[in-house]
């Protein structure tokens, strides 16, 4: 008579098998405990408050008060009848796609001549970083203001050149509001300076050796070797500081504070106005929720489009 091979003793687990799993789960519950504190502010600092803003959204809020439900009355207050959200759209579009392009540039440009082996680089290297390690601080941003003022250092350096009769308000005029804050921005371009010499060092010298060999020119180089081979770093400065360009705040705040006649109302400011000043907790929440939705919307723009301008040694695009 056969034996059922399903009634059969199980095999025992090998010693070294048991000893070894024992020890991965071992391995993994250190590395949770290791990343604890972060995944407990993660919760904590950004899931909940998320998605607190986001019940938020459909309430009426007042800080207050507790908050009411009102279901979609918020969002279609503004897109029916907020004359201000189009306009802080308007200004932040404006100001993300030519700030942040002008930045990238100017980043570029310096990475191009500070990757040069030359004597004193590093000490030029650390200057053009200075002013990013301010960031948007609000003591740049106080000396933007002077800077800029009627009685700035700008208006003086300019009649003192014959260039004006007299003083130009940079800030307060409406078409040149706006361009004052485009200015700091590419002054910090520090940042993407350093990464875009980062990505400079990982280029083979032996491409441009070839291309030496074959009597390229420096503008065929750099249109054919290194733009292309850099264009992964490029992808991701451009994709970084868009998104930190939708969201600034400080330098409008302090600078301009929205005027004149809201031409530098950034979207962020108009939603603190909105919480803080106007105690329209719920309207501000949907309007944050509005700009998760485009900066959503353009990053995945950005990663579609990318196949077609930035080069992998590997052949894979996006």
């Amino acid at each position: 008579m056969e034996k059922n091979p399903s009634l059969a003793p199980a095999k025992p687990v090998p010693r070294k098998l048991r000893k070894g799993k024992k020890f991965k789960n071992r391995n993994n519950l250190a590395g949770y405990i290791f990343i604890s504190p972060w995944l407990v502010g993660f919760l904590m600092f950004t899931i909940i408050p998320m998605l607190w803003s986001l019940y938020l959204s459909f309430t009426k809020y007042d800080i207050l008060s507790s908050p009411r439900w009102v279901g979609l009355m918020n969002y279609e207050t503004m897109f029916k009848y907020d004359y201000l959200f189009p306009q802080s759209l308007k200004v932040t579009f404006q100001y993300a796609f030519t700030a942040v392009p002008l930045r990238l540039l100017f980043a570029l440009i310096l990475a191009l001549l500070l990757s040069q082996k030359r004597r004193g680089v590093g000490l030029y290297r650390t200057l053009f970083y200075v002013p990013s390690v301010f960031g948007g601080s609000i003591a740049v941003a106080v000396m933007w203001r002077q800077l800029f003022g009627v009685n700035g250092a700008l208006n003086s350096i300019l009649m003192a050149l014959g260039v004006i009769e007299e003083g130009i308000g940079w800030l307060t005029g409406p078409n040149t509001a706006i361009w004052t804050l485009v200015a700091l921005a590419v002054w910090q371009f520090g940042s993407p300076m350093l990464i875009f010499l980062a990505g400079l060092k990982q280029i083979s010298f032996s491409l441009y050796e070839a291309a030496m060999i074959d009597g390229a020119s420096s503008w065929q180089k750099l249109i054919y070797i290194t733009l292309p081979m850099l264009s992964p770093i490029i992808f991701f400065n451009f994709l970084v500081q868009m998104i930190n360009g939708f969201m600034m705040f400080t330098q409008a705040l302090i600078i301009t504070n929205g005027g004149p006649f809201n031409r530098t109302l950034m979207y962020v400011l108009y939603i603190y106005r909105k919480g803080f000043t106007d105690y329209s907790m719920g309207y501000a929440s949907a309007l944050a929720w509005i700009m998760l939705v485009i900066i959503g919307i353009l990053t995945a723009i950005i990663f579609k489009t990318s196949s077609y301008w930035v080069f992998y040694e590997t052949g894979e695009g996006k």
